[in-house]
C-alpha cells in the first residue's frame, strides 16, 4: 500500500547516491570544490530529512502493517522490493534526522579529500534507508554488508593515528558474522520457495533447523550491535573513526544488529529465540556490568562513551528476549534515545577535540565557566544517557527493565546495577570535564559553541526532551507491530518467574479463595 502515489522509498534510496555522485564530478578544484561538495551534501541530507517527515506524516497507525511497499522483479527471485512498517519507520527516521549534523559536524573538521568524504556519508545514508526499507531477503543482505564499505573508507581514510588497524579489525570482524546469515539465507530461501521477508516471517521452519538458523543470525547480529565478548572492535573504531563516523556508527549502524533481531530472529525462529534465551541474557548481564567497569577507569572520552554504548545496547537484547510487550516497545526506545544521545555525547567531545586536540579528561576541567552553554546541552546528554526522568534514557530503560523483570527477576536486578554504574562514569566524566578549576591557559582559551555547533546540538537536545515527555509519539506508530510479533512469538514464550501479569490481579494460590465483597462494598 502506498499512499502517497510516487515511490518515495526507492527515491529516499536514490537522492543520497545523486548526491554523492554530484559531489565526486563537481566542477572546479581544491577549496572550491571542497565547498561545493559540503553544500551539496547538506543539500542532499536535508531533502532526504523532509522526504522522511513526509513519510512520517503520511503513515496511518492502524493501517495495513506493510505500507508505501514497492515490487519491480529483477532475476529469478531476486526483487526490488520495499516498504516499512512502525519499526522499520522510527530507524528511518533517526537515520535521516542524523545525518545532516553529521554533515555539519563534519564542515570545518574535514579538510582533505573533502568530496569523496561527503560521497562516502551520502552513500551510507543510502545504504542504510535500504536496509531498513528492503522487503526481499538478499537486498537486505547487499544493503546491510554494503553499508561497511563506505564505514571502513571514512575510519581507514579519515580518522586518526590506528585507523588502519582499527578499520580492519571493523571489516573482519563484522564481515565474518555475516558468512553465516548468508548461508542461513541461502537454506531459508530453498526451503519456504521464497525471499520475501513478510512472508518469512510468517512460516514455521522445522523445530530442529531453528536452533542452526538463529545461531547463523545471531553470529551477525550480535557482532553488529555488538554484544560482549564481540565488542572489541567498537572501541577501537569510535577512537579512531572523525566525530561524524562516530556519531553515524553510534547512531544507527549498531541498531542495525537490533533490527536483525526484530526482523528475523524472533518471528522466523521464535522457538529457537526461546530455548536459546539464556545465550543473550547471559551475554547481556556480562556486558552491562563489564563495560560499566571499564568505562570507569577511561581517560579517553571517546572511549568512555564507546563503552558505554555496549552496556547501552544490553538493554536492548534484554528487552527484545523478554518476550512481552514492555520489553520489546523499550527495547525500541532505548534504541532510538541512544541513536540521539550516544551520537550527541560524541559530538559534544568533537566540539571541545576542535579546540585543544585531545580527549584526554585530564586535560579539561572548569569549562562550565567559559563555555556555559556548552555544559548545559553537555548536562542534558549526560542526564539523558543517566536515566533522568524527563530525558528520552529514562523511558526506554525503565519499558526495558519492567519487560525484564517480567521475564526474570534475577536478569532485571542485574542489569539495575548497569543504571547506578552509569550514573558514576557518566557523571564523573562531567565533573571532570566541566567542573573544577579553571587553570589552564589554553583552556581558558576555548571560546563557546558557535551557531553552526548550536545548530548540530540543539535539535537533538529537542528530540531528547520531547521523547522523555511525550513518548507515544514515539511508541504510537510501532504498537501495531509489536503486537503483530507478540502473536507470533507468545507460542514460545518461556514462563518468566515474577508471578505477576502486567495488568492483572495476582492469581489465588491454591485452596485459597478470596472473599466476594459484600453489597455496596467495593462494587465499581
Amino acid at each position: 500500500m502506498n499512499a502517497l502515489g510516487f515511490p518515495i522509498l526507492s527515491l529516499m534510496v536514490a537522492l543520497p547516491l545523486l548526491g554523492a555522485l554530484v559531489c565526486l564530478v563537481a566542477p572546479g578544484a581544491g577549496e572550491a570544490k571542497a565547498q561545493t561538495a559540503r553544500y551539496v551534501a547538506l543539500g542532499a541530507t536535508l531533502a532526504t530529512f523532509a522526504l522522511g517527515i513526509l513519510l512520517w506524516a503520511s503513515y496511518q497507525i492502524g493501517g495495513p502493517q506493510w505500507q508505501f511497499v514497492e515490487s519491480y522483479p529483477l532475476f529469478g527471485r531476486f526483487a526490488w522490493a520495499l516498504g516499512i512498517d512502525g519499526i522499520a519507520l522510527m530507524l528511518i527516521m533517526l537515520s535521516v534526522f542524523l545525518m545532516p549534523i553529521c554533515i555539519l559536524a563534519s564542515w570545518k573538521a574535514i579538510t582533505t579529500r573533502v568530496p569523496e568524504y561527503m560521497a562516502a556519508f551520502l552513500l551510507m545514508e543510502s545504504l542504510m534507508i535500504g536496509v531498513f526499507t528492503a522487503q526481499d531477503l538478499f537486498l537486505f543482505y547487499i544493503f546491510f554488508e554494503a553499508g561497511l564499505i563506505p564505514m571502513y573508507l571514512i575510519i581507514g581514510i579519515w580518522g586518526g593515528a590506528e585507523r588502519i588497524y582499527a578499520s580492519y579489525k571493523f571489516f573482519l570482524y563484522t564481515l565474518l558474522g555475516s558468512v553465516l546469515m548468508l548461508i542461513a539465507m541461502l537454506w531459508m530461501a530453498q526451503e519456504a520457495g521464497t525471499t520475501d521477508i513478510p512472508t518469512l516471517m510468517a512460516y514455521d521452519f522445522p523445530a530442529n533447523a531453528q536452533t542452526w538458523l538463529w545461531l547463523a543470525f545471531f553470529a551477525s547480529f550480535a557482532v553488529k550491535m555488538p554484544m560482549w565478548p564481540v565488542h572489541t572492535w567498537l572501541p577501537d573504531a569510535h577512537v579512531q573513526a572523525p566525530t561524524a563516523g562516530s556519531v553515524i556508527l553510534a547512531g544507527v549502524l549498531l541498531k542495525m544488529g537490533g533490527y536483525g533481531f526484530i526482523r528475523f530472529s524472533l518471528p522466523m525462529f521464535p522457538e529457537a529465540s526461546a530455548d536459546l534465551v539464556w545465550i543473550v541474557f547471559g551475554l547481556s548481564m556480562i556486558a552491562v556490568v563489564y563495560t560499566s567497569l571499564v568505562a570507569l577507569v577511561q581517560q579517553d572520552m571517546k572511549k568512555l562513551i564507546a563503552y558505554s554504548s555496549v552496556a547501552h545496547m544490553a538493554f536492548v537484547t534484554i528487552g527484545l528476549f523478554a518476550f512481552n510487550r514492555q520489553g520489546i516497545e523499550g527495547a525500541m526506545i532505548v534504541m532510538l534515545s541512544h541513536g540521539l544521545v550516544s551520537g550527541a555525547l560524541f559530538l559534544c567531545v568533537g566540539v571541545i577535540y576542535d579546540r585543544l586536540h585531545t580527549r584526554e579528561i585530564d586535560r579539561y576541567g572548569g569549562l562550565s565557566d567559559n563555555m556555559p552553554q556548552y555544559a548545559v546541552l553537555f548536562l542534558l546528554f549526560t542526564m539523558a544517557s543517566v536515566g533522568l526522568p524527563g530525558t528520552s534514557g529514562f523511558v526506554g530503560e525503565f519499558l526495558a527493565l519492567v519487560g525484564a523483570y517480567e521475564a526474570s527477576s534475577w536478569v532485571a536486578f542485574i542489569c539495575t546495577t548497569g543504571i547506578i554504574l552509569g550514573a558514576a562514569y557518566m557523571l564523573y566524566l562531567y565533573w571532570r570535564v566541566c567542573y573544577g578549576t579553571l587553570d589552564k591557559e589554553d583552556v581558558k582559551a576555548m571560546p563557546d559553541l558557535s551557531l553552526r555547533e548550536l545548530a548540530m546540538l540543539g535539535p537533538i537536545a529537542a528530540i531528547v526532551l520531547w521523547m522523555g515527555v511525550y513518548p507515544e509519539s514515539f511508541i504510537a506508530p510501532i504498537r501495531d507491530d509489536v503486537g503483530v510479533l507478540l502473536d507470533r512469538i507468545e507460542r514460545a514464550a518461556p514462563a518468566g518467574d515474577a508471578h505477576l501479569v502486567m495488568g492483572e490481579p495476582p492469581a489465588a494460590e491454591d485452596g485459597e479463595h478470596h472473599a466476594e465483597p459484600a453489597a455496596g462494598e467495593g462494587a465499581h
